[in-house]
């Protein structure tokens, strides 16, 4: 039992616990803070094969251990406690919170889909896994997401679910805030470049800076009275269109260079229209973090958008490496 010096004194609670159960240890954190890096620190400390967490607040119920452990024991490395397989579900969450649940997911399949498409629940913190499966010196975990770095940097080969109801919790303050969704924002940027080619990572980010070059440019020569004076909308689509033209040949002949080579040239065409498909998705992809962060969790709008441009570079980035230049 990991506690990080909880006000509440629950750390002394269960120190009195200890002479009914010799099992039970206790380790009080008095530096530390956060729940990813807690449960990294009770597992370098655990003796067993098998490692699991759960919330010592009830809202994961503790009968679901047992089907949870029942599943390892038939053969799975990793077995997930999940709201959303049969059996499983949400007690009394507000509409707001059903959709920060749902968009932060979405989020994350947008950026490491390759990770969190392995389970249906990825936001889970109710799961076991074997020790033999993960390096543990290697987690570096951010926010309350062990989960991530779980599935992104072990060794899991057969993953298993198990329906719950995760329940309200009767005292106390829910962990998520809009620090935690930036945390869990971060964290998953950060496995995202740790399993990317950074070098074209940056040129892909230093062709964009050109786009936004050209098309502001293109917007001023099109729309300001002292020169076309022509309507703001329609000059910012062919400002967009003339910026992501210009995006593609950077990417075709420098980003993406070695991939667009030799007999793959003459399929240009083809890759522009991806591109430019690919890029106008991620505007309205743009739009709707955006109005989730400002709506729903009254975030100024300024860093919102920040964090916006962010996940839609990562997400054209990616988008683009799997389906326009692949190789």
């Amino acid at each position: 039992m990991v506690d990080d010096d909880s006000p509440d004194r629950t750390w002394a609670l269960a120190e009195q616990l200890q002479p009914k159960l010799p099992m039970l240890t206790v380790l009080r954190r008095q530096g530390d803070r956060g729940l990813a890096t807690a449960v990294v620190y009770g597992w370098q400390r655990a003796q067993g094969e098998i490692l699991g967490v759960i919330d010592g607040d009830l809202q994961h119920p503790p009968e679901t251990l047992l089907a949870l452990i029942q599943t390892m024991q038939a053969g799975a490395d990793l077995a997930v406690a999940s709201r959303n397989v049969s059996g499983g579900g949400v007690s009394d969450w507000s509409v707001w919170r059903r959709l920060g649940s749902r968009g932060a997911q979405l989020l994350g399949l947008l950026i490491l889909p390759e990770v969190l498409g392995r389970v249906s629940d990825p936001m889970s913190g109710y799961f076991m896994v074997r020790r033999s499966r993960l390096d543990l010196p290697s987690l570096q975990p951010r926010g309350y997401k062990i989960l991530l770095e779980v599935i992104a940097k072990g060794q899991i080969r057969q993953i298993r679910e198990v329906g719950f109801i995760f329940r309200e919790r009767s005292q106390g303050e829910s962990k998520v805030t809009a620090r935690e969704y930036w945390h869990y924002l971060q964290h998953l940027c950060s496995l995202r470049l740790q399993r990317w080619e950074s070098a074209r990572f940056l040129k892909f980010v230093g062709a964009g800076a050109t786009g936004v070059i050209v098309d502001s440019v293109v917007l001023y020569l099109l729309h300001d009275p002292s020169r076309l004076g022509w309507p703001l909308l329609l000059s910012k689509f062919i400002a967009a269109e003339v910026a992501i033209l210009n995006n593609f040949v950077f990417n075709e002949f420098w980003t993406f260079g070695d991939l667009a080579r030799g007999s793959q040239r003459r399929y240009w065409p083809r890759r522009f229209l991806k591109f430019n498909l690919i890029c106008s998705l991620g505007i309205f992809l743009n739009l709707l973090i955006l109005s989730l962060l400002v709506e729903g969790l009254k975030l100024h709008y300024l860093p919102s958008n920040w964090v916006a441009i962010a996940v839609v570079t990562l997400w054209n980035f990616w988008l683009n490496r799997k389906l326009t230049w692949v190789g």
